[in-house]
């Protein structure tokens, strides 16, 4: 029975170290990310920009790509908000075209098109993102699954995603 506890907590601390280990390898942090994409401050935004482009992420396109879309809407100046939504949007959908399928992503991109400005006309692909979240949610890292649990209680799109 003890060997059975300790085996328990010796495997839950590897894990959690598993988990930490690569958090700092690649210099991602998931839930700051989160954190910031789901506030209105330029500064947060800013800071997590700056962390993906010294992180050794390789997928980073698709974070760079939401963080932009969503500064774009907190500039003031028309011009900058177009440009950092034409950039983000490039980034994004490019990350998307290489990996159809990858539910994180097309999470991002549900965020986004559920908060764009109909003027963007980026709002297209709601249905299949959402149904794509939703049939992948389990398998999404915490952080990920947290960040959905968190967004589907204002969302139309995820609407009685989770209990």
């Amino acid at each position: 029975m003890k060997r059975k506890v300790f085996l328990s907590v010796l495997l839950a601390l590897v894990s959690l170290i598993s988990a930490a280990e690569l958090r700092i390898v690649s210099g991602f942090d998931r839930s700051a990310f989160y954190n910031a994409l789901a506030s209105d401050n330029i500064e947060e935004i800013n800071n997590q920009l700056n962390a993906i482009k010294t992180s050794s992420l390789t997928d980073k396109e698709a974070f760079e790509g939401a963080l932009l879309m969503k500064k774009a809407g907190l500039v003031a100046k028309a011009k900058d908000k177009l440009s950092l939504f034409k950039e983000g949007r490039k980034k994004l959908e490019a990350s998307i075209k290489k990996d159809n399928d990858n539910a994180e992503y097309c999470f991002l991109r549900l965020i986004i098109q559920e908060h764009a400005p109909k003027a963007v006309d980026y709002r297209n692909n709601i249905d299949h993102d959402s149904k794509l979240v939703k049939s992948n949610y389990k398998n999404l890292p915490s952080p990920v699954q947290q960040a959905i649990i968190d967004y589907s209680k204002k969302s139309k799109a995820l609407k009685g995603l989770l209990p």
